[in-house]
């Protein structure tokens, strides 16, 4: 007991067969973390008027989107872990290894979600707000298959809840003794994650965040958490004027956040009537904001 609550042990594996199936865990927090957003978008937009199922129309175009944008950006930010003399193409493709930069994924599932929002008559805003929470949980999920990879992980710490890596892991840093402990930046940014799931969740139940405010506070809360745990992460990055290009990244999402934020609020003042664009709207929907229309 004294041994398990002075570090976090490293987990053993990072897959398992299945026949003749090899299942990597990284890409199972993935995918598990895709579903669960895509359902929580699915309720929180059949909530508001919706036709069920929406969601995952517009998320065949976002979901394939954001994969492809997060391994290009990871890619292109770590040049050298693919191109050098002797180096396996094909590494490239291999995303279930790892490899998936979330700004990347969100600047490219972004455009996919505003092209599968344009085939559904969906407003863009009104998915991407309900799609938000989810997405902070598929992120605080997704971390875990860095967990199982051994891979991300801080500085050396002295604190109880120290990560293990095993010294032949080739994430370790070169010149340390054996046995030393790293900030789970894993963990930190997963918990940071979680926190924001329910902080979106409480401010749109009381201030009904719409018109892409509830994006953009999704944007600004992440930003702010990667900020602080990629300054503790010891893996090789490019550095721009003295910055990991993630944080460079972050600082960018924090100001395209507050923009959004300006912007939607000065555009559209009052409640979102509906998810569709107008002309757009399934009977269903078309009767719902009747509906609101005569409330108000």
């Amino acid at each position: 007991m004294n041994q398990i609550l002075a570090s976090i042990p490293s987990p053993d594996i990072s897959y398992f067969d299945l026949g003749p199936v090899r299942i990597h865990i990284y890409a199972l927090c993935i995918l598990t973390g895709i579903v669960l957003a895509i359902l929580i978008a699915n309720h929180r937009l059949t909530k508001r008027g919706g036709e069920s199922g929406v969601a995952i129309d517009i998320a065949l175009w976002a979901v394939p989107f954001g994969i492809i944008g997060g391994r290009i950006f990871h890619v292109l930010t770590h040049l050298g872990d693919y191109f050098y003399e002797g180096a396996d193409f094909t590494a490239i493709f291999r995303i279930w290894e790892g490899g998936l930069a979330i700004y990347g994924a969100l600047a490219f599932g972004t455009l996919g979600a505003w092209l599968g929002a344009r085939f559904a008559g969906v407003r863009f805003w009104s998915f991407v707000d309900a799609v938000a929470p989810g997405v902070l949980l598929a992120q605080a999920i997704g971390r875990f298959g860095n967990y199982f990879n051994k891979e991300l992980f801080g500085t050396p710490t002295t604190l109880p809840w120290g990560l293990e890596i095993p010294a032949d892991n080739p994430a370790y840093p070169l010149g340390l003794p054996a046995g030393e402990l790293f900030h789970p930046t894993f963990l930190y940014e997963s918990l940071w994650s979680l926190a924001g799931v329910a902080l979106l969740l409480t401010l749109d139940k009381k201030f009904e965040l719409r018109w892409g405010k509830m994006f953009a506070l999704y944007l600004a809360f992440y930003s702010v958490g990667r900020i602080w745990t990629e300054s503790l992460r010891i893996d090789p990055s490019d550095i721009v004027l003295g910055l990991r290009t993630n944080i460079w990244s972050a600082l960018v999402g924090i100001v395209a956040a507050v923009v959004i934020w300006q912007v939607q609020s000065r555009r559209h003042p009052g409640l979102e009537t509906s998810v569709y664009v107008p002309g757009k709207e399934p009977k269903t929907a078309v009767e719902t904001a009747i509906k609101v229309d005569s409330e108000a």
